[in-house]
Protein backbone atom coordinates (compact mmCIF):
# COMPACT_ATOMS: atom_id res chain seq x y z
CA UNK A 1 0.00 0.00 0.00
CA UNK A 2 1.15 3.52 -0.73
CA UNK A 3 1.78 5.01 2.68
CA UNK A 4 2.63 8.72 2.84
CA UNK A 5 5.89 9.70 4.52
CA UNK A 6 6.26 13.32 5.55
CA UNK A 7 9.46 15.01 6.68
CA UNK A 8 11.14 18.38 7.05
CA UNK A 9 9.38 19.73 10.12
CA UNK A 10 11.18 21.43 12.98
CA UNK A 11 11.21 24.35 15.39
CA UNK A 12 11.56 27.91 14.09
CA UNK A 13 10.91 31.45 15.25
CA UNK A 14 8.18 33.66 13.84
CA UNK A 15 9.04 34.74 10.34
CA UNK A 16 11.06 31.62 9.67
CA UNK A 17 10.55 29.07 6.91
CA UNK A 18 10.75 25.34 6.32
CA UNK A 19 10.38 22.96 3.39
CA UNK A 20 8.20 19.97 4.12
CA UNK A 21 8.33 16.94 1.87
CA UNK A 22 5.80 14.24 1.14
CA UNK A 23 6.54 10.89 -0.49
CA UNK A 24 3.68 8.67 -1.61
CA UNK A 25 4.78 5.72 -3.77
CA UNK A 26 3.12 5.56 -7.19
CA UNK A 27 1.13 8.80 -6.95
CA UNK A 28 2.86 10.22 -10.01
CA UNK A 29 2.22 7.26 -12.31
CA UNK A 30 -1.40 7.17 -11.15
CA UNK A 31 -1.99 10.85 -11.86
CA UNK A 32 -2.95 11.81 -8.32
CA UNK A 33 -3.24 15.25 -6.87
CA UNK A 34 -1.67 15.75 -3.44
CA UNK A 35 -3.49 17.39 -0.57
CA UNK A 36 -1.78 18.86 2.49
CA UNK A 37 -3.46 19.15 5.87
CA UNK A 38 -2.40 20.26 9.31
CA UNK A 39 -3.66 19.70 12.83
CA UNK A 40 -2.76 21.80 15.82
CA UNK A 41 -2.95 20.48 19.37
CA UNK A 42 -6.59 20.06 20.36
CA UNK A 43 -7.79 21.48 17.06
CA UNK A 44 -9.60 19.89 14.09
CA UNK A 45 -7.60 18.96 11.00
CA UNK A 46 -7.40 21.84 8.49
CA UNK A 47 -7.02 21.62 4.74
CA UNK A 48 -3.98 23.68 3.74
CA UNK A 49 -3.17 23.30 0.06
CA UNK A 50 -3.49 21.08 -2.98
CA UNK A 51 -1.30 20.24 -5.93
CA UNK A 52 -3.55 19.22 -8.83
CA UNK A 53 -2.44 16.56 -11.35
CA UNK A 54 -2.06 19.28 -14.00
CA UNK A 55 0.36 21.17 -11.76
CA UNK A 56 -2.05 23.89 -10.69
CA UNK A 57 -2.29 24.74 -7.00
CA UNK A 58 -4.90 26.02 -4.57
CA UNK A 59 -4.47 27.27 -1.02
CA UNK A 60 -6.49 27.93 2.09
CA UNK A 61 -6.93 31.65 2.77
CA UNK A 62 -4.96 31.46 6.01
CA UNK A 63 -1.78 30.36 4.21
CA UNK A 64 -2.16 32.04 0.82
CA UNK A 65 0.93 34.02 -0.09
CA UNK A 66 3.05 32.26 2.53
CA UNK A 67 2.88 28.58 1.55
CA UNK A 68 3.80 27.07 -1.82
CA UNK A 69 3.12 23.49 -2.85
CA UNK A 70 5.10 21.91 -5.67
CA UNK A 71 6.04 18.64 -7.33
CA UNK A 72 9.53 17.47 -6.55
CA UNK A 73 12.05 16.41 -9.18
CA UNK A 74 12.33 13.07 -7.43
CA UNK A 75 9.59 10.67 -8.36
CA UNK A 76 6.53 10.58 -6.12
CA UNK A 77 7.58 13.58 -4.04
CA UNK A 78 5.73 16.79 -3.26
CA UNK A 79 7.02 19.76 -1.30
CA UNK A 80 5.26 22.33 0.84
CA UNK A 81 7.41 25.43 1.27
CA UNK A 82 6.13 27.28 4.32
CA UNK A 83 7.41 30.79 4.98
CA UNK A 84 6.74 33.86 7.13
CA UNK A 85 5.66 31.40 9.79
CA UNK A 86 3.45 32.43 12.70
CA UNK A 87 2.86 30.71 16.05
CA UNK A 88 -0.61 29.72 14.83
CA UNK A 89 1.05 27.64 12.09
CA UNK A 90 2.27 25.27 14.81
CA UNK A 91 0.81 21.88 13.90
CA UNK A 92 1.51 18.42 12.56
CA UNK A 93 1.44 18.52 8.77
CA UNK A 94 0.20 15.58 6.70
CA UNK A 95 -0.24 14.77 3.04
CA UNK A 96 -2.44 12.34 1.16
CA UNK A 97 -3.65 11.64 -2.34
CA UNK A 98 -6.67 13.56 -3.63
CA UNK A 99 -9.45 10.96 -3.87
CA UNK A 100 -11.05 12.93 -6.73
CA UNK A 101 -8.01 12.33 -8.97
CA UNK A 102 -9.03 8.81 -9.91
CA UNK A 103 -9.90 5.36 -8.66
CA UNK A 104 -6.40 4.36 -7.53
CA UNK A 105 -5.90 7.72 -5.81
CA UNK A 106 -9.20 7.26 -3.98
CA UNK A 107 -8.25 3.72 -2.93
CA UNK A 108 -5.18 4.96 -1.03
CA UNK A 109 -6.50 8.36 0.05
CA UNK A 110 -7.32 7.16 3.54
CA UNK A 111 -3.71 6.19 4.15
CA UNK A 112 -2.18 8.64 6.59
CA UNK A 113 1.50 8.88 7.36
CA UNK A 114 3.17 9.88 10.62
CA UNK A 115 3.05 13.57 9.72
CA UNK A 116 5.81 16.07 10.38
CA UNK A 117 5.70 18.47 13.30
CA UNK A 118 6.20 22.22 12.87
CA UNK A 119 6.62 24.39 15.95
CA UNK A 120 6.76 28.17 15.62
CA UNK A 121 7.80 30.25 18.62
CA UNK A 122 7.14 33.99 18.93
Amino acid sequence: QSQPVESGGGSVHSGGSLILSCEIPEFTSNGCGIVWFRQGEGLPRQWVAELKPDGSTIYADHVKGRFTVSKGDAKDTSFLHISNLKPEDTATYDCKTDPHSGAWCASVSNNWGPGTRVTVSP
